[in-house]
């Protein structure tokens, strides 16, 4: 179980926000001629909803002025011209709508292609990364980075990020209208609203920070949640429930704590921007009031004026409120920036080496690895492995046996010296190839959710219903599909919890003489079989095995008796070498281990 320290968070050096807004807008760059619609028909679709008001207040003032002409018995109101500004009112704001979906529908289209830019590049960053960075992060930890950073960010663009451009752009023609109408009562209403701005700016940066411990607690909670979801047998079994959560409420608790301020400041920006925007409604009115009094203005612009007013301050609301989202979105952003930058494995070859007829002879000459460069693992590791040859590798738990087959397969790459198959350099051979050549059951089982018949052929493209049926029937599976309710097409869960450990062992055998591999690895292969199963699959392994070069990762000894060579680890290190009846001669470690299971069977 990995530590998942909760409390880390809180020394951490504050990320470049301004950075990654400018990364992630750089997603945006493949579509900038979209871009420049969207902010064209922004613009088209706000200056038709600002000219509105304008255009109402000279109806205003007709009606103001005919019903002063109507007292002085002078006139009256020009009903016709109040007619037609009426209609030019009526296209303006059709227009202006018409403008507005244009930019909501293609802003949808950009959004979503956006988003897949990302998921694809996130996709690809998958198979790039090292096996060190996974063992390192929890699997919740990761999917959290992978699906609600993700949605959280697709979200703001395909919302927020429309009602943020078209709030700027109303920010700026209501000021250029307001200006034509009164100058001094525009200073008067923005500078109160800079005021308010400045006072509510720390709020938006503490709240920044909140946003960031925030996306990053969900992501431990996630993986605490996974952890203990995959494990819950083996936390009743020892009754650690008590314990769990505990440790639960601690991670929640954070989790709660750096949501609630995140969630409180931002969300006392919106109040204070009402209340400044209602200062700035009393003091236009006063202002306004005066200045219609001493002739200044007519009552149809204090009207417009104060219609803009409040124009100027919803879009003000909206990007406080928008603000909140965005940190947040920064937040999540940042964390998907942190896995896309993530070290990568070295770069493959585009046109690796390809062995023609591949025979199967590995040697390994002077290997050197260490998983830190300070801290050497392996020491000057030499093997020799003819082809067709079946190499056992033993030792006690963390000797290094696993590690030894991740390095022949390039999971991590070695520190210095080579490792040959036919005489070519693995590094020199693309990665797809090279595992192209092998066939892998492991002892945890891997299984999808799928039918049988799907996770058999997963090894094998194009696998025909014969191989499949030849290779159960070798590794003994065919009894045990067959008297399955749907047989071979029945479908597995997520975790294939609805067949045995055993039976699950028995398809990932399966799987592997589908694939017909040049080499074969066998790590623990028969560990979660009865005795009786286990004398079948080594019969069938050895028949899949002839002619095959072979590494068996084993345990129990007396079921490697027969391999050609043993190499006995220790510490990553090759401490002994031979076959079995050459070990034994040297009453050495291997004997030791053989001898003390011998009797322990016994």
């Amino acid at each position: 179980m990995k530590n998942l320290d909760v409390k880390s968070f809180s020394g951490a050096k504050p990320k470049d926000s301004k950075k990654t807004t400018k990364r992630l807008f750089g997603y945006f760059k493949v579509r900038s001629k979209l871009l420049f619609l969207i902010v064209l028909f922004a613009i088209l679709g706000q200056l038709f909803n600002i000219l509105g008001p304008k255009i109402m207040s000279i109806a205003v003032n007709e009606i103001f002025d005919g019903s002063v002409r109507i007292a002085n018995g002078v006139g009256g109101i020009n009903f016709g011209f109040i007619g037609k500004i009426i209609l030019i009112l009526i296209l303006v704001y059709v227009t202006g709508c018409l403008f507005t979906y244009l930019q909501n529908y293609i802003m949808a289209n950009v959004g979503q292609n956006t988003m897949y830019d990302i998921r694809k590049d996130i996709n690809l960053k998958i198979s790039k990364i090292p096996l060190k960075y996974y063992d390192a992060k929890t699997h919740g930890e990761v999917l959290s980075r992978l699906t609600n950073d993700v949605e959280l960010v697709s979200t703001t663009i395909q919302e927020s990020l429309t009602q943020f451009i078209s709030s700027l752009i109303t920010i700026v023609g209501v000021i250029v209208v307001m200006i034509t109408i009164s100058p001094i009562m525009t200073a008067i209403a923005i500078g109160i609203l800079f005021i308010g701005t400045n006072f509510i700016k720390p709020m938006v940066l503490k709240s920044q920070r909140y946003f960031r411990e925030q996306q990053k607690y969900i992501g431990n909670l996630n993986g605490y949640i996974e952890e203990m979801y995959s494990g819950h047998n083996v936390i009743r079994a020892f009754g650690r429930e008590p314990n769990n959560i505990e440790k639960f409420d601690e991670i929640n608790n954070n989790l709660y704590q750096s949501g609630w301020k995140s969630q409180f400041i931002s969300g006392i920006i919106m109040p204070i921007m009402m209340f400044i925007n209602n200062i700035n409604y009393i003091v236009i009115a006063i202002v306004g009031g005066y200045f219609a009094i001493i002739g200044k203005i007519g009552i149809g612009d204090i009207q417009a004026f104060i219609q803009y007013s409040r124009q100027f301050g919803m879009p003000i609301n909206q990007l406080a409120s928008i603000s909140s989202i965005f940190q947040s979105t920064i937040a999540a952003a940042e964390r998907i920036f942190e896995f896309l930058d993530e070290e990568e494995f070295s770069s493959d070859l585009k046109d690796g080496k390809e062995i023609e007829n591949v025979k199967g002879h590995v040697t390994f000459e002077n290997v050197k690895f260490g998983y830190f460069p300070d801290k050497i693992l392996m020491n000057n590791i030499n093997i020799d492995v003819k082809p067709g040859q079946k190499v056992a590798i033993v030792g006690h738990t963390g000797a290094g046996k696993t590690t030894l087959i991740n390095l022949l397969m390039r999971f991590y790459e070695i520190n210095s010296g080579s490792i040959k198959i036919d005489g070519v350099d693995i590094s020199q051979m693309s990665r797809e190839y090279l595992r192209s050549l092998f066939a892998m059951v492991l002892q945890d089982t891997w299984l999808f959710n799928g039918s049988i018949k799907e996770n058999l052929s997963y090894s094998k493209i194009g696998a025909t219903d014969d191989e499949i049926l030849s290779a159960s029937k070798s590794a003994h599976t065919d009894e045990f599909i067959r008297l399955l309710e749907n047989g071979y097409d029945t479908v597995l869960n997520e975790d294939a919890s609805n067949i045995s450990q055993g039976q699950k062992q028995l398809l990932t055998i399966a799987r592997a003489i589908i694939a017909d591999p040049k080499i074969l690895i066998l790590d623990e292969a028969t560990s979660n079989v009865d005795t009786r199963t286990e004398v079948l699959i080594q019969n069938a392994m050895k028949t899949l095995m002839k002619g095959r070069t072979s590494f068996v990762i084993a345990h129990r000894l007396s079921t490697i008796k027969d391999a050609d060579i043993i190499l006995v680890m220790k510490q990553g290190d090759i401490i002994e070498q031979g076959n079995h009846d050459q070990l034994m001669e040297q009453n050495g470690v291997y004997a030791d281990l053989y001898n003390s299971q011998f009797s322990e069977e016994a």
